[in-house]
């Protein structure tokens, strides 16, 4: 069993940054390959950005590359997401989730066997 919990979020201008952590219980993080996602009003949850149980490996939505960089500390069984340049389109709750089959379908919802509960991004123009 993981249990994961984001923070982070909250309300910031166009063009500021944030960074969202995920805090994982359990002895498995260190294994699991993680990952974040949003999900806006009316919308679709959708894959952001993904990285592989050591670190060594990431990948990102195009939507959010360049800008938005994921990090895994196992040491403190936490996940991150750095968050800069933000525009409004980013507004949504994001939530990060842990795949610990490690398989390779990183950016499927059906891909992660956890996930946390949330944190809201709203980005103002």
């Amino acid at each position: 069993q993981v249990q994961l919990v984001e923070s982070g979020g909250g309300l910031v201008q166009a063009g500021g940054s944030l960074r969202l952590s995920c805090a994982a219980s359990g002895r498995t993080f260190s294994s699991a390959h993680m990952g974040w996602f949003r999900q806006a009003p009316g919308k679709e949850r959708k894959f952001v950005a993904a990285i592989n149980w050591s670190g060594g490996h990431t990948t990102y939505a195009d939507s959010v590359r360049g800008r938005f960089t994921i990090s895994k500390d196992n040491a403190k069984n936490t996940l991150y997401l750095q968050m800069t340049t933000l525009a409004p389109e980013d507004t949504a709750v994001y939530y990060c989730a842990a795949d610990l089959k490690r398989s390779e379908a990183w950016r499927a919802t059906y891909a992660y066997d956890y996930w946390g509960q949330g944190t809201q991004v709203t980005v103002s123009s």
